[in-house]
């Protein structure tokens, strides 16, 4: 039941959220009334019992999505657009009790939520607000005597699953385009953080978005999540999370072969040359594994140094990464927050025992914060560790604070290190030489490359990547063509010609 908004006082942030199910507009609760309670990351309290989700659930959340679409795809693309531009106006206005209750659900300290996820948030639905009506077809030349042209029509019913780690923005990344494009909508937020998801669903209905053009099903992998993406009613599943649980998303959709969007893992290699500015690199290449506890798939988790320069520059990382000040999220002062859940905490901590195992150097962390008053939550001190380019923790993700140190010779030796993980999403570069900047950025084997930064995004730019790491791309051009079918038209404008003439 929703109470009052969040806010912080003495105490904390106050306790009153959103927690029903929202299908056909309005917050029910599931059919067989079972809860699932959100837990506080800084101490493990519960924020708020959320109604879980399940199959028939989620039956009930298609079904209304299917009786939305007719209108909603014949909706103009202008007037689609000028609702979701309203959205980023509502998102932005809420700015502050978003970030607050983003932090306090997933563990993002509070400057990040403010500085980073929701003005990402606002920026992302306002990008596809102005995209909606300039999504075109196309006219193909062709023979005498006919026209054919194409249009870009809606897929349909479309089932989206968000993950953990950034709940609020990547729901817009999905919503965003696939409004845009004239589709409805049935997602499933994380059940560890779905607090902001339900939050958003609210201001939708406050800005007018009509019943049943997006649904909210928070509920778990293995009832909801499957339901979702083996749903015949479904014509195409868009999915970020693991890897493995990707695989399961794929074979769960053949049935009625939706359409599939994968975003999922990444082990990102972050190349630092020997020319680089040793300064921007450490602070860059701090930011590109702590940032969000390291709870990112672009995350800059392997730290490939040229040999030259891995003395210096390891100095200054490990006085950063030591220097790095764990605590409440809500504190404006914190600068890295507990990790979303104890499970990944823990999961965190078992690969800094696999690293001792196979012979790695913990130079730095590799536990949690001694730290009294931490001690409640789920928190992991930022790590360093050395190791080998085939150890497990050099190829495996972690998806915490936590990044491999391995050096190199030369270019070569550096590519083979750096594409030698099944993932291709993320990595990056330090150079200041030109011409080795788009040699390596070409060479590396990755949907996104950042040279001399790391994990820049922006609405217009595509965001995905390949092998391991999925197919589809969130964001721009792409991610409208992704929500969209090209349907090509033929007409016989030469009336006296039969349309069997060849020609």
């Amino acid at each position: 039941m929703r109470g009052s908004s969040p806010r912080m006082t003495k105490e904390g942030p106050s306790v009153g959220y959103q927690t029903k199910l929202f299908i056909g507009g309005q917050f029910v609760d599931s059919l067989e009334g079972t809860t699932i309670d959100t837990l506080n990351p800084h101490d493990g309290s519960v924020l708020a019992s959320v109604a879980e989700a399940k199959a028939a659930d989620v039956d009930r959340a298609v079904e209304a999505a299917t009786k939305a679409f007719p209108k909603w795809s014949r909706t103009p693309a202008m007037e689609r657009g000028r609702l979701l531009l309203k959205l980023a106006d509502a998102i932005e206005a809420k700015a502050e009790e978003l970030a607050l209750l983003e932090s306090t659900d997933t563990g993002h300290p509070i400057k990040d939520s403010k500085i980073l996820d929701v003005p990402r948030t606002a920026v992302t639905y306002r990008y596809f607000g102005g995209m909606a009506d300039k999504v075109q077809g196309s006219v193909v030349p062709v023979e005498a005597g006919f026209l054919n042209y194409v249009l870009r029509e809606p897929v349909g019913i479309v089932g989206q699953i968000v993950p953990w780690n950034f709940p609020l923005m990547f729901s817009s990344w999905k919503m965003g385009p696939a409004l845009a494009a004239g589709n409805t909508i049935v997602l499933k937020p994380t059940e560890l953080a779905p607090l902001s998801t339900l939050r958003i669903a609210e201001l939708m209905a406050e800005v007018g978005i009509p019943e049943g053009v997006v649904n909210i099903v928070p509920g778990f992998g293995w009832t909801a999540g499957q339901r979702l993406a083996e749903h015949p009613g479904v014509h195409k599943i868009a999915f970020t999370g693991s890897t493995a649980t990707g695989r399961k998303v794929v074979e769960a959709s053949a049935g009625n072969l939706k359409r599939v969007q994968l975003e999922l893992g990444g082990k990102g290699a972050n190349i630092v040359f020997e020319d680089a500015n040793i300064k921007a690199a450490i602070n860059g290449s701090a930011f590109a594994i702590f940032h969000n506890q390291g709870q990112a798939c672009i995350a800059g988790s392997r730290l490939l140094l040229h040999e030259k320069i891995a003395d210096e520059f390891l100095d200054g990382f490990l006085t950063l990464a030591k220097s790095i000040r764990l605590g409440n999220p809500l504190d404006p002062k914190t600068e890295m927050g507990p990790l979303t859940s104890a499970q990944h905490r823990d999961r965190v901590k078992t690969y800094c025992q696999i690293a001792h195992q196979e012979g790695g150097e913990i130079l730095t962390g590799g536990q949690p914060p001694a730290d009294a008053a931490l001690a409640k939550g789920y928190y992991m001190q930022p790590t360093v560790v050395r190791a080998q380019p085939d150890d497990r923790v050099c190829m495996e993700e972690v998806f915490g604070p936590f990044v491999s140190v391995t050096t190199f010779k030369n270019e070569d030796e550096v590519l083979a290190i750096a594409n030698r993980t099944p993932y291709g999403l993320g990595g990056g570069l330090w150079t200041t030489n030109l011409q080795r900047a788009h040699r390596i950025a070409q060479a590396m084997i990755a949907g996104m490359v950042w040279v001399n930064c790391y994990k820049r995004v922006n609405p217009g730019s595509p965001f995905g990547g390949v092998r391991a790491s999925g197919y589809g791309r969130e964001m721009g051009f792409e991610a409208m063509h992704d929500y969209t079918e090209a349907k090509s038209v033929w007409v016989n404008v030469d009336a006296q010609l039969p349309p069997w003439y060849p020609r």
